[in-house]
């Protein structure tokens, strides 16, 4: 009677049924120590109730686990992959690590390593972004009209997109699989139940049992919200068949010893683990252990059952404790990265409220500020609940630092574009001067804007070379015609200054006759001859004093006053005037500054005889007094040799004056005829 009521029991009411006294038995014959659900857990105390908790814990998280890989058939191969710090990887080779883990791994194994990957490529990027939107910004774009074609964005969407289409196609052959593989399972559970109702050999019904184990054992993943209900009902017909069973204890005793030498096996294998230095390592072998305890191996006989039981339990909260430590630390670790990014921000912070308005100061922040960002991203990861936090604050102290950055390098622009439009008209004087003859004025105006070009600050980096150029260019050829010139002209004053110096050896050696006028037919031949050699080399130039000294020698020696001597000499000014190329200009100047020597004689003659006035009651031999008239006589002396020399530059100017009538007057007559 029992047993047509369990047949027609619905699969959802198997855990009502365990409750009742039948099953409750069952339970106690054949359920494994804290196998049991912890509801039916007795209460103990507090310590124990503590300890039980632990254990139950560590198992719920093993099953959980399990659950979950039970929908991957491909789990040790997923977790051996290395996790490298993704945290610290550029861009590009962000989207190099996704290339290589799509084409070379099973896309069920990387879905982790794939969502860290973008995660981290998306923050990067959104940086990366906001930068580049600033400089357009800057640069005087609209934000409206920004856009960024970013290589390194194109190549990852590619290859994430690739790893999407190969995760559908995974995932929904895998569905399909998982459906069939479920309905297997429920009809291996069908056919254990059906065993404790069909009248047969028992050692028949035996045999069937361990076929449906063997099949059960590979009838490949079922979906994760199956997986705990489906076990559950297949582990409770098992323990049925074992009760069912205990009629022949011959085979069910054989039973028991094969599952616990296999367990023996487990828990050997589970204590060598609790030594295992490879946590990751040895959590992931103790699932596959709890897996194979569970799913493929029975109960044992009852004097083993809790012995070996507490011994495995022992060894999986070993490898647990493990493990929540190996986490804690790594928790102390995050909390250090986090200090050691919060300092950085920090710096980025102050760094960007103290921006430098100097070019080059500011680029060592810039430098300092890429420095910062590449500690940052070494720096580790933070606790998962202050990361998007963290990441803002980055972003934000960034941002700041290149907003204000930007702001100064505007208004730079600004400047320079100032100091271009200077500089391209400092050009364009220097091309027009590099073929001008009028060397005097084009020198000083080429030294000139060379001074003014050192003035002018920076200028577009793009146009700062070729303008250099151009301007240094335009002003070499210019004096390098100058210095040619100047190298042709030294030549010349070198030949100039043996001819002098040879004139002067042979003024040395003239002896006068005593006949004053041959004598100054002879000193005249001299200076006319002197007057014939043009310049000397500025460092020899006082080769003239030398001659003038010789010259005032001779009149001397003749007697001739030195105010004779003066009008003498400046016959040979008359000369060289009469023969210049603007003779109007030079006789105009010269008159100039004749006129300004004449009216310095008068205002020092005045000055003096003022002085004069103060001696009155002074004896005539004073020497104060006799200095002062001494001086009057020299400067009435130097303004009758100034009147003198200005009555010759008359008569030349005059003469001049008659010959541009006479040829004028000519002209007309020809003009008439």
């Amino acid at each position: 009677m029992s047993e047509d009521k369990e047949q027609k029991t619905p699969e959802s009411s198997i855990e009502q049924k365990a409750e009742t006294k039948t099953t409750e038995n069952i339970v106690e014959n054949t359920v494994e120590p804290n196998e049991i659900p912890i509801e039916t857990i007795p209460e103990a105390p507090t310590e124990k109730m503590a300890e039980a908790t632990v254990e139950t814990d560590v198992l719920e998280e093993i099953d959980d686990s399990n659950a979950e890989d039970a929908e991957d058939t491909d789990t040790v191969k997923r977790h051996d992959i290395p996790m490298p710090d993704y945290h610290e990887m550029s861009m590009e080779n962000l989207v190099g690590e996704l290339q290589r883990l799509v084409k070379n791994e099973k896309v069920q194994a990387i879905r982790k390593h794939v969502d860290t990957i973008k995660d981290e490529f998306n923050q990067k990027f959104d940086e990366f972004l906001e930068e580049k939107k600033e400089d357009f910004i800057s640069n005087g774009g609209n934000e409206i009209d920004f856009r960024y074609n970013s290589v390194d964005k194109r190549q990852f969407n590619e290859v994430y997109n690739e790893y999407r289409d190969k995760r559908n196609q995974h995932y929904k052959s895998l569905e399909k699989s998982h459906k069939e593989n479920l309905a297997y399972r429920l009809d291996l559970i069908e056919q254990l139940k059906a065993l404790v109702n069909v009248e047969e050999d028992i050692n028949t019904t035996y045999n069937n049992f361990k076929d449906i184990q063997a099949k059960w054992r590979h009838a490949g993943p079922i979906p994760k919200a199956d997986y705990n209900n489906v076990w559950k009902t297949y582990h409770h017909h098992i323990e049925i068949f074992y009760d069912f069973l205990n009629i022949n204890r011959e085979l069910r005793d054989l039973d028991f010893k094969h599952n616990l030498e296999e367990k023996v096996k487990i828990v050997a294998r589970a204590e060598e683990l609790a030594q295992e230095p490879d946590l990751n390592r040895a959590f992931r072998e103790l699932q596959v252990l709890h897996k194979i305890w569970k799913e493929d191996l029975g109960p044992v006989g009852k004097d083993h059952r809790e012995d070996i039981w507490d011994r495995f339990s022992a060894a999986t909260k070993i490898i647990h404790e493990r493990r929540q430590d190996y986490f804690k630390n790594l928790d102390k670790i995050k909390e250090e990265n986090l200090e050691r990014k919060n300092a950085i921000i920090e710096k980025i912070t102050n760094i960007s409220e103290t921006i430098s308005t100097n070019h080059g100061t500011l680029q060592q922040q810039i430098k300092k500020i890429e420095e910062l960002r590449e500690a940052f991203f070494k720096a580790g990861q933070v606790p998962q609940k202050v990361n998007s936090k963290t990441w803002n604050s980055f972003k934000g102290a960034v941002r700041k630092f290149n907003h204000n950055k930007n702001a100064f390098y505007k208004n730079l622009k600004k400047e320079q574009q100032e100091n271009l439009d200077k500089k391209r008209a400092l050009l364009e004087v220097a091309i027009s001067l590099k073929e001008s003859e009028d060397w005097d004025a084009a020198t000083s105006e080429m030294k000139r804007i060379q001074g003014e070009w050192k003035k002018v600050g920076h200028v577009p980096r793009k146009f700062s070379d070729k303008l250099w150029k151009d301007f240094k260019s335009a002003c070499n050829h210019y004096f390098d015609r100058l210095n040619a010139l100047k190298n042709d002209a030294f030549k010349e004053e070198e030949e100039n200054f043996k001819q002098k110096d040879a004139c002067i050896e042979r003024l040395k050696s003239f002896e006068l006759s005593g006949k004053q006028e041959k004598d100054l037919a002879s000193i005249k031949k001299f200076t006319e001859e002197w007057k014939t050699y043009g310049r000397v080399p500025f460092k020899k130039k006082n080769i003239n004093q030398k001659f003038d000294k010789i010259i005032d020698a001779l009149f001397l020696k003749m007697g001739v006053s030195k105010q004779e001597s003066e009008l003498l000499k400046y016959g040979n000014k008359i000369q060289q005037l009469s023969n210049d190329d603007n003779q109007e200009r030079a006789i105009q100047n010269e008159r100039a500054f004749i006129r300004k020597k004449i009216d310095e004689s008068k205002t020092e003659i005045r000055q003096l005889e003022n002085n004069l006035e103060f001696f009155s009651n002074a004896s005539e031999t004073n020497p104060l007094v006799l200095d002062v008239i001494k001086r009057v006589n020299q400067h009435k002396e130097s303004l009758d040799a100034w009147k003198s020399k200005l009555k010759k530059l008359n008569i030349l100017k005059n003469n001049l004056n008659k010959e541009v009538e006479e040829g004028e007057d000519t002209e007309e007559t020809n003009t008439e005829e």
